[in-house]
Order: structure tokens, then C-alpha cells, then sequence
């Protein structure tokens, strides 16, 4: 068996998975954000000798954060899978749709958490992101069987 890739695959992974980590990143900056606009910070030594600020918890840092959780329990599976996925010499426009999934779902997921739209929109997105992670995980497990 040969573990060669195609150059435009290898690509289009790096590019989509690079679009998630980003975003992933970004959550951190917007976590940051909603905890000095109100003040509120986790840990005592965060708050030292800072007048007006306290610690606790505020319903407005925890929805960035758990959209946040939410990426770090998604965003990861899917760089190692569809890192491996790109061994399974896949069709390009199978791959790259998967990929343009995942994405879309991923930044859909956040945009519905953070300016809370009702459901079933954040779950619709959802649920098409895992989706994509278990056809990767099957198309990884059945190619290497």
C-alpha cells in the first residue's frame, strides 16, 4: 500500500483545516473579550489588585466558552481524520466537500451558539459536523482494514 497524497488534496485539507484552527483560536480572543466587558474572570490571581473586577461566573462568557468547548471537541477529530483521510486516496471533490462541510457547519455552529437562535439550528449544525467526522473515521477504518 502506498501512502502517497495528491498535492491538491494535501492542499485543500491544509487550507480547511487551517480556516477551524483559526477559528478555534479566535474563540479565545472572544472568551477574553465578553470576561473584561463584564468584568468577571475565573481565578482570584486574575482579579488581584484590579478594582472592580471580581470572579465568577456570567451566563454571557459561558456561552463563548462553551462554543468554544464545543470547537476543541470538534475542530481536533476532525484535523487528525481528515488528515489521515487524505491517505485513503479519496476522490477530490469527495474531500473537498467533506471538508467545506465541516467548515461551514463548524462557523454556522458558533454564529447560531453566540447570538442564540433557537433550535434546532445549532443542533442541524452540529450534526453535520460530527457527520462528517464519522464518514472520515469509516473511510480511515475501512481503507486500512
Amino acid at each position: 500500500m502506498s501512502l502517497n497524497v495528491d498535492k491538491e488534496l494535501f492542499e485543500a485539507y491544509a487550507f480547511y483545516a487551517g480556516v477551524v484552527l483559526l477559528k478555534m483560536v479566535v474563540m479565545s480572543f472572544l472568551t477574553a473579550r465578553q470576561r473584561f466587558k463584564h468584568h468577571i474572570f475565573i481565578s482570584p490571581e486574575d482579579v488581584a489588585g484590579q478594582k472592580g473586577y471580581k470572579t465568577g461566573i456570567h451566563d454571557d462568557i459561558e456561552r463563548v466558552r462553551r462554543a468554544h468547548q464545543n470547537d476543541i471537541e470538534n475542530i481536533v477529530p476532525f484535523v487528525v481524520l481528515g488528515f489521515l483521510y487524505t491517505f485513503t486516496n479519496p476522490a477530490y471533490s469527495t474531500a473537498l466537500l467533506c471538508y467545506r462541510l465541516f467548515v461551514g457547519a463548524r462557523i454556522l455552529h458558533t454564529i447560531v451558539y453566540l447570538f442564540t437562535i433557537p433550535q434546532p439550528s445549532r443542533a442541524l449544525a452540529f450534526f453535520v459536523g460530527i457527520g462528517v467526522n464519522i464518514f472520515l473515521a469509516y473511510k480511515i477504518i475501512v481503507s486500512f482494514m
